[in-house]
C-alpha cells in the first residue's frame, strides 16, 4: 500500500520561506517521478515542480522558477520543496504526487495535501 504524507504548511507573510516534505512509503522503488501540485479556491490544479528519482531532470513551473527548488532524499522516501520569496498568489493546498511512468504521464498516487497561505 503507497502513501504519501505531506507536511510542512503554514501561513506566512510575503517574502518568507516553508519547506515542504512528502514522506512516500510502500512501493516506493517503482517511483519514476514524484512532484509537487497546489490548487488554490476556484482555480484548476497546476504542476508546480517535478523531479525523477533516479536524479537528473527537474521541472518547475515559470511562476516558481527561481524561488522554488524541489529535491530528493532517495534514503528516506522524501520529497522536499523549499519555497522561498513567497507570495500572496502562492497561496494553495499543495499536494505531492509520484508517478511510476515518466513526469507529466499522470500521477499514480497523491497525497492529502498541505495549506499554504502567503499574506501580503
Amino acid at each position: 500500500q503507497v502513501q504519501l504524507v505531506e507536511s510542512g504548511g503554514g501561513s506566512v507573510q510575503a517574502g518568507g520561506s516553508l519547506r515542504l516534505s512528502c514522506a512516500a512509503s510502500g512501493y516506493t522503488s517503482r517511483f519514476n517521478c514524484m512532484g509537487w501540485f497546489r490548487q488554490a479556491p476556484g482555480k484548476e490544479r497546476e504542476g508546480v515542480a517535478a523531479i525523477y528519482t533516479t536524479g537528473g531532470a527537474i521541472y518547475y513551473a515559470g511562476s516558481v522558477k527561481g524561488r522554488f527548488t524541489i529535491s530528493l532524499d532517495n534514503t528516506e522516501n522524501t520529497v522536499y520543496l523549499q519555497m522561498n520569496s513567497l507570495k500572496p498568489e502562492d497561496t494553495a493546498m499543495y499536494y505531492c504526487a509520484a508517478e511510476f511512468g515518466p513526469c507529466g504521464s499522470g500521477s499514480d498516487y497523491w497525497g492529502q495535501g498541505t495549506q499554504v497561505t502567503v499574506s501580503s
